[in-house]
């Protein structure tokens, strides 16, 4: 049994805590905010087993120039925050090319389609049934191209993968979803997610159940981590281990020693609104690039990623996709007074890190989920509480592939 550090109370590092904790290890979580204050807010609250493929970055060449014109809404951009990560940007562009972008999908699916196995246990511990829906989400069509390429791709999520899917019609979606106020031509509904109307609350729950187990959660700077002879130290804690589950702030701390992390950082945005009557599931509607969600605090809109490095006061994104929800919907004031942003931490291989960090004993990686942090926590955290116990890990996912 040894002691361990987990740096960062996010639902990477929470999950890794649990994993740690069940296999007997004494553990610290140790962060500046509460589980679940930081990235692992920030989201959709879906917890996906449809998500096969990671998010590739639009190579076609109109998908260019809307994006480099500052047209779409998917990808936003400006010059300083372009600059800062132009290697890593390339990157990614060049491991969306079709065959790099399978070997990647060959990884992500097998993560993705454990990811509702590997919360439940955790769900039903905490008492956190309250909060999860486990009716799936649903996809919008405005067209029929649309619909069309969504068909295809259901019919090859299900013969690759064994995703469940419905399609539906116009009429059928306004029968599952009556606040739908518009006719679209038809949706998906991916039936086997799951969707949490409180993201952060999950955090939380889960961090408490770590607490009763008998973890440690101190509020402290994770960054002062540094070794003392053959311990590892930060804040007041101190571990014969230290696992790096900082999300965005990862690179900046593994720097220190001697790991350079190129990460593509996704800013996003989302706020809350007014609703009498929301919608039973979240509902994707990418022709606006947006994700809305039904969530405790009203209804939540999520918007897509903007390349910058500090956030803005009024979005674009966000004012777009609540003039696309206004339209779905009728939907109220925000409740908050301005919304929130966060930054997604995306690898340019598109796959998480997660492993021994090459040349630091006891030092563990566990970071770069992108957009599905909230959704691979806890899978991604039985892979590295199993290597650190002395399994093999999954050579795809080792840090020391960053160092090639």
């Amino acid at each position: 049994m040894a002691e361990i550090l987990v740096l960062g109370a996010g639902m990477i590092g929470v999950s890794t805590a649990l994993a740690l904790q069940e296999r007997g290890h004494e553990v610290t979580i140790i962060d500046r905010n509460a589980p679940g204050r930081e990235t692992s807010y920030g989201n959709a609250g879906l917890i996906q087993t449809e998500a096969v493929e990671p998010y590739a970055m639009p190579l076609a060449p109109g998908a260019l120039l809307q994006i480099a014109l500052g047209r779409g809404y998917d990808v936003k951009w400006n010059i300083p925050g372009l600059l800062d990560q132009a290697w890593a940007v390339l990157a990614y562009a060049r491991n969306s090319l079709p065959a790099a972008h399978k070997r990647a999908s060959h990884v992500w699916g097998k993560l993705i389609r454990q990811s509702t196995e590997r919360h439940a246990p955790l769900v039903a511990a905490a008492g956190a049934d309250n909060i999860i829906r486990r009716n799936g989400y649903i996809e919008l069509h405005r067209t029929p191209a649309l619909m069309d390429k969504a068909l295809a791709a259901a019919e090859r999520f299900k013969t690759e993968f064994g995703v469940e899917a419905v399609l539906l019609d116009g009429k059928q979606l306004r029968t599952l979803e009556p606040s739908v106020k518009i006719e679209v031509t038809g949706a998906t509904h991916w039936s086997d997610s799951w969707n949490c109307s409180d993201p952060g609350g999950l955090v939380a729950a889960y961090a408490a159940l770590f607490q009763k187990r008998g973890g440690r959660v101190l509020n402290g700077d994770a960054g002062d981590l540094h070794r003392k002879g053959a311990a590892w130290v930060a804040d007041e804690a101190e571990g014969e281990h230290a696992v790096v589950a900082l999300g965005p702030w990862s690179p900046m701390m593994l720097a220190r020693y001697g790991l350079k992390v190129p990460m593509v950082y996704k800013r996003g945005y989302h706020r809350h609104y007014h609703m009498e009557t929301p919608p039973h599931h979240p509902i994707a509607d990418f022709a606006n690039s947006m994700v809305t969600s039904p969530m405790r605090r009203g209804l939540r809109i999520a918007t897509a990623a903007e390349l910058t490095r500090h956030p803005r006061l009024v979005p674009p994104q966000l004012k777009h996709a609540e003039e696309g929800a206004r339209e779905l919907f009728d939907i109220g004031d925000p409740v908050e007074a301005e919304p929130w942003t966060g930054r997604r931490p995306c690898m340019p291989d598109m796959l998480p890190v997660v492993g021994r960090v090459p040349e630091q004993p006891n030092l563990w990686a566990h970071f770069g989920h992108g957009h599905q942090g909230f959704t691979l926590g806890p899978v991604t955290a039985e892979i590295l509480a199993d290597e650190m116990d002395g399994g093999e890990g999954w050579a795809a996912l080792q840090p020391d592939r960053l160092k090639r």
